[in-house]
């Protein structure tokens, strides 16, 4: 399926879509303030050893210490299982080379593996490795064949390490393959020379931005055009592409529109839609996506749609429906974790499949690696998504103030209730002369209308004169008691 990818970049951001026939089906932001430090190389100092986590803290020299699990500890594995505890092999002030495999993420820390990979746009380079393996996605099994001898080809006598031949492999030419692996033997050659003189912490390799990242890993034959609004990220794109995605150089245009690039495509429009909650749906039902720190679930619903002949088609074609815009909403948002899907209910078996088939069918398309377990015994198909960065909702968005993230707030007969029971608390322990409400005009109105046969009883219990006064300012949960 053709594609377009469109880049936006200001100073302070940058800013990727990758459309499909003119819906906008990923998009990445990087922020020069907060770039993503998935992939860069530092060499680490151990600030903490945790036997009961079998965990140690590493000082990377970012704002929080990053997190190394012991299975993650590449020179301490056998056949994938630990061969010693943790406090076996490391201990507190030891130098470490570490990657880092998953971004900061809320309160988290960075976490990191010692298992070194650097990307090149054929090929994963594994410095401490020598097989070669062959992605996941390539699934004909002659093909995967094929291009291991083919790699065995071009690899030169005696060269060290190992590869993960990638899907862009298929059909490139054994010049691009040793491009490839001169660019990534050159990267793996500064990195060793600059740890040399380097002390812990410091960064020794950091990932290319997002720009470039395009070119490496988004740039595919299903790509016609890439469309970039700066002149000056345009200029380095060509020259990146020019040593490293010749392919890529005829497909590079410099947009230079009046209308801004991504309000002529209706990307803002789509990202102001993937923030919301709820998602429609063209048949008339809809999607609620509800994203926690645990788990994200998304439920989904009939709404308007009645449908044609019977209900079970409704519910079907429904759900059906629902798969192929989860699939898209997971990658819109890049939601990541644990996945909930409660699609309707239905009763026939060859309709599950049927919805289970789509569903899978539609995620194939994802670039980050998805394993669904299908449904339940609830009826719910649960499943889980690589999460690697933050999703958009937290790039973009913060915990309302207001509610504090919860998405509701107490109602106005609420907050007169809980200011009476303070007034009483205050009048307990205080003789004071008057008692001052200060609140929002919504619980005031209350105050001087339904509830003022409760404010005077209040202050016949008390014994004291209960005053109100309206803060514009305060929200509907704010409130102040004064005691005058």
């Amino acid at each position: 399926m053709s594609e377009e990818i469109l880049i936006n970049v200001t100073p302070q951001e940058t800013r990727v879509a990758v459309m499909q026939q003119g819906i906008v089906q990923e998009l990445h932001i990087e922020r020069g303030s907060q770039r993503g430090l998935v992939g860069n190389v530092y060499v680490g100092k151990v600030k903490r050893v945790l036997p009961g986590m079998q965990s140690a803290f590493i000082d990377i020299g970012l704002e929080r210490s990053a997190f190394l699990h012991v299975a993650d500890i590449r020179e301490n594995r056998i056949d994938g299982n630990p061969a010693k505890p943790i406090e076996k092999v490391l201990f507190e002030g030891q130098s470490v080379l570490v990657q880092v495999i998953k971004d900061p993420i809320s309160s988290k820390g960075a976490r990191l593996s010692t298992q070194l990979s650097f990307a090149g746009r054929l090929l994963v380079f594994l410095p401490q490795e020598s097989h070669i393996g062959v992605s996941q996605r390539i699934e004909d099994e002659t093909e995967r064949e094929t291009l291991r001898a083919r790699m065995q080809q071009v690899l030169p006598p005696g060269h060290g390490g190992g590869y993960i031949i990638r899907t862009l492999a298929e059909g490139a030419s054994d010049q691009e393959f040793r491009t490839d692996i001169d660019y990534l033997d050159k990267l793996w050659h500064n990195l060793q020379q600059q740890s040399q003189h380097l002390g812990a912490p410091a960064l020794l390799y950091k990932e290319l931005d997002i720009s470039l990242r395009v070119l490496r890993d988004f740039a595919n034959d299903d790509v016609a055009r890439i469309l970039v609004d700066s002149r000056d990220t345009h200029l380095r794109m060509q020259a990146f592409a020019g040593d490293y995605n010749a392919a890529a150089l005829v497909k590079l245009n410099h947009y230079i529109g009046t209308r801004p690039l991504f309000d002529l495509y209706g990307v803002e429009e789509e990202i102001e839609h993937a923030l919301s909650k709820r998602v429609e749906l063209k048949s008339g039902g809809y999607l609620i996506i509800d994203q926690t720190e645990a788990l994200t679930t998304i439920d989904v619903n009939t709404g308007g749609f009645v449908g044609g002949r019977n209900f079970d088609d409704t519910i079907f074609k429904t759900n059906l429906e629902a798969a192929q815009v989860i699939a898209r909403q997971l990658r819109l948002r890049n939601l990541g974790g644990i996945i909930i899907c409660d699609f309707i209910d239905m009763d026939s078996q060859e309709h599950r499949d049927g919805v289970l088939q789509e569903f899978k069918k539609m995620l194939a398309f994802d670039r980050t690696r998805v394993n669904v377990h299908g449904f339940s015994a609830l009826g719910l198909i649960e499943m889980t998504r690589k999460r690697t960065r933050e999703s958009l909702a937290h790039v973009l968005c913060e915990p309302c103030p207001v509610c504090q993230g919860r998405g509701e707030l107490k109602t106005a007969q609420t907050m007169c209730y809980q200011i009476l029971r303070e007034i009483v608390r205050e009048a307990r322990q205080f003789n004071a002369r008057e008692y001052r409400i200060l609140a929002s005009q919504q619980v005031i109105d209350l105050f001087l209308d339904e509830e003022s046969q409760s404010l005077a009883q209040l202050s016949d219990f008390i014994a004291k004169p209960v005053s109100l006064q309206v803060e514009t300012l305060y929200s509907q949960e704010q409130y102040d008691v004064i005691l005058m």
